[in-house]
């Protein structure tokens, strides 16, 4: 089975940032899309950010959910089988644990349609607990 490692996450005074990362111990990313979700406790889990796979160069897009967008980014270093998720100018409503996941697609959902499409993911991480907090 594909395993998913998110790591990166911690505690963190609001303003400040942290650098989450996704990758996969023995199996290339490369191809497919990877797509960041987070849950806050008592809260249904959201979408946040996703970066298609490289099946050719027209097909390397990404994006950040509108209520994120200016705050986070995401990137990918193909060399390293890594996935970033960038997270600047922090709150207190980011705390939650992040999960990075994919449905084994080299295309992203469309950003509205992130949240049905959880339901098609083939893979999850662990999570990685974010607290912001003075």
């Amino acid at each position: 089975q594909v395993q998913l490692v998110e790591s990166g996450g911690g505690l963190v005074q609001p303003g400040g940032s942290l650098r989450l990362s996704c990758t996969a111990p023995e199996f290339n990313l490369e191809y497919y899309a990877i797509s960041w979700y987070r849950q806050a406790p008592g809260k249904e889990r959201e979408g946040v950010s996703c970066s298609g796979g490289s099946v050719s160069p027209g097909d390397g897009i990404a994006y950040v959910v509108d209520s994120l967008k200016g705050r986070f980014s995401i990137s990918r270093d193909y060399s390293k089988n890594l996935v970033y998720l960038q997270m600047n100018s922090l709150k207190s409503d980011d705390t939650a644990v992040y999960y990075c996941a994919t449905d084994l697609d080299h295309a992203c959902h469309p950003p509205n349609l992130m949240s049905t499409g959880m339901g098609s993911m083939h893979t999850w991480g662990q999570g990685t607990q974010v607290t912001v907090s003075s």
